[in-house]
């Protein structure tokens, strides 16, 4: 069938909406019409001279729509369903069937290429060439996107579907860090460095769990101003010289921190705000390598890497809409709507940070 998407051809390249050809839905996919789908920091990953995607290459993998066609061996999944689409895993390997499935043997092949691993991607261009459809599984900068059934999660038909994709991810990925994998308890003290999606989904999540102090570092006034609002107590310029001091000052040592930027310097930061036996979560994509004073672990503090927020999607993002439905998971707060075709400008609102999470509609 004939579609449109955002095409990015080089890393230098404004994303370009082209009229292309999706195949027909495989062993075990369905044809979703995109409603909705979340821009993310990790669709700028391609943006990277040396990363190794595959191009002409679609992004998105915050996708939302409705299920428009089933193919074969798909269970659970009818056509007119509204879902949220996720990241894919093989549900096969070790890791998977231990309920990790964001630690997938394939997790890097499967999301993180655009040619995944199920064989050629099913979308070509009007000239007949490939166009690489798999990222995470979904490509969802797109009208229409082939999915595999395991990446779906269905939902209600009453909510604003053209809101939900960001929970397939950034929201779902904050949240699962605090509420899943960390495990924060009721009392304790969470300082969270970067209020992007993940790390304002980490605070709304860290305020529903109870934490008695919360903390939010970064240099956006305005989003250190929102993080107060989703439940922050306390909120931190981090290009303050006397920050260490002030993070000691409020938490005496934090029980939890979490680092969503990736930054050697600032995870440097987050573990030495840790009290002895403390947990600093690493959720930000690396930006190089990352040197410690082995005596600051040496008193018990941990390190651990955290992907998707180590959750279910299928079992999680209910749980979310839940919340939301209650009032306690306002995650529509960090969402602004732009047409897919104003992708270049919802790009550049991601990288200055004038937006928290821009949704685009096809």
């Amino acid at each position: 069938m004939h579609i449109k998407a955002a095409v990015l051809r080089a890393h230098d390249a404004p994303h370009r909406i082209e009229d292309l050809d999706l195949g027909d839905p495989g062993m075990g996919e369905v044809r979703v019409r995109i409603a909705g789908a979340g821009l993310c920091h990790t669709d700028l990953l391609p943006r990277v001279p040396d990363y190794p995607a595959q191009r002409p290459l679609i992004l998105g993998h915050e996708g939302s729509g409705v299920v428009e066609e089933v193919g074969p061996a798909v269970t659970g999944l009818r056509s007119g369903d509204h879902v949220v689409l996720s990241y894919d895993s093989c549900r096969s390997c070790a890791t998977c069937l231990a309920g990790h499935p964001a630690y997938c043997a394939t997790f890097f092949p499967r999301n993180l290429t655009g040619g995944g691993v199920d064989g050629p991607s099913p979308v070509r261009d009007r000239e007949g060439q490939q166009v690489a459809a798999r990222w995470f599984g979904q490509s969802s900068f797109a009208t229409h996107a082939l999915v595999a059934s395991r990446n779906v999660v269905k939902v209600a038909k009453d909510l604003p579907l053209e809101l939900l994709g960001p929970l397939g991810c950034g929201i779902q990925t904050g949240a699962g860090t605090v509420l899943l994998a960390l495990q924060v308890a009721a009392g304790s003290s969470v300082i969270v460095f970067g209020t992007g999606a993940v790390g304002l989904s980490a605070i709304m999540a860290a305020h529903l769990a109870g934490a008695a102090t919360i903390v939010a570092v970064d240099v956006n006034p305005a989003r250190l101003d929102l993080a107060r609002e989703l439940g922050a107590t306390h909120a931190f310029d981090g290009a303050h010289d006397g920050l260490p001091a002030m993070l000691e000052k409020v938490s005496g040592g934090a029980h939890y921190t979490i680092d969503t930027t990736g930054s050697p310097a600032v995870i440097a930061t987050a573990v030495g705000a840790l009290r002895p036996t403390g947990t600093c979560g690493l959720v930000g994509a690396p930006q190089g390598d990352v040197v410690l004073d082995s005596r600051v672990l040496m008193a018990g503090r941990n390190l651990r890497g955290i992907s998707e927020g180590d959750a279910v999607p299928q079992v999680f993002i209910p749980m979310l809409i839940g919340l939301w439905r209650q009032g306690r998971f306002p995650f529509d707060k960090l969402i602004k709507t732009f047409p897919l075709d104003r992708i270049n400008e919802a790009e550049r609102a991601t990288v200055t940070g004038e937006v928290v999470k821009p949704v685009l509609l096809p």
